[in-house]
């Protein structure tokens, strides 16, 4: 399970030079490395993230939650 926490930490550390970290620890890996090479989009994005970071986690949480029973019932849903 992400944790909300975790990721804020993450996000910070785009503060200080590393952006896109956090899209990364949630599976979005390609707006992740859009993030790395553009700095967060000039930073814009960084702040933008700052707001969408809780529903990312609970989206990525919930991903993990249903491939999970996917696996114990061997169905799709």
């Amino acid at each position: 399970m992400k944790s909300t926490p975790v990721a804020y930490l993450f996000w910070f550390f785009g503060l200080i030079g590393v952006s896109g970290i956090h899209r990364f620890y949630v599976g979005r890996y390609w707006t992740g490395a859009l993030w790395l090479v553009t700095f967060g989009l000039l930073g814009i994005g960084q702040i933008i993230d700052l707001f969408l970071i809780p529903g990312m986690v609970r989206e990525a949480n919930l991903e993990e939650r249903v491939e999970r029973m996917e696996a114990l019932t061997g169905r799709r849903f």
